[in-house]
């Protein structure tokens, strides 16, 4: 569905991040990513270059970045959003709202284990 729109799942990934918040730290979407932060500068990079963000100097931390969505990535995310929506609706039934709830507390706290063990 993605290589449609030219976009790998990180990148979408990205985009979500970024609709939540009207500017957030590059280091603030590594954490909501859970990703590294080498990985989340060249996506971000190819999101900038493609128009779908904007990144500036934190103003207090000099080796710091800030990046915000523009309107063509909130667009594209939308876009994203409505193609998923029908899939999405269908795990939904399937699983039921208290498995599905499950399911994402459960792939939380292996996300948060599989941090842990890398950092060893």
């Amino acid at each position: 569905m993605l290589q449609e729109f030219g976009f790998a799942p990180f990148q979408v990934v990205l985009l979500s991040v970024l609709c939540d918040r009207e500017e957030i730290t590059q280091w603030e979407v590594a954490q909501r990513a859970s990703s590294d932060a080498n990985t989340v500068k060249a996506t971000l990079l190819l999101l900038e270059r493609d128009g779908l963000l904007v990144r500036e100097s934190h103003k207090e931390d000099r080796r710091g970045w800030v990046v915000a969505i523009t309107v063509q990535g909130r667009r594209t995310q939308e876009e994203f959003s409505s193609v998923f929506k029908p899939l999405q609706d269908v795990l939904l039934s399937s699983l039921g709202v208290g498995r599905a709830e499950v399911l994402l507390a459960d792939l939380h706290s292996l996300n948060e284990d599989m941090g842990r063990w890398e950092g060893r």
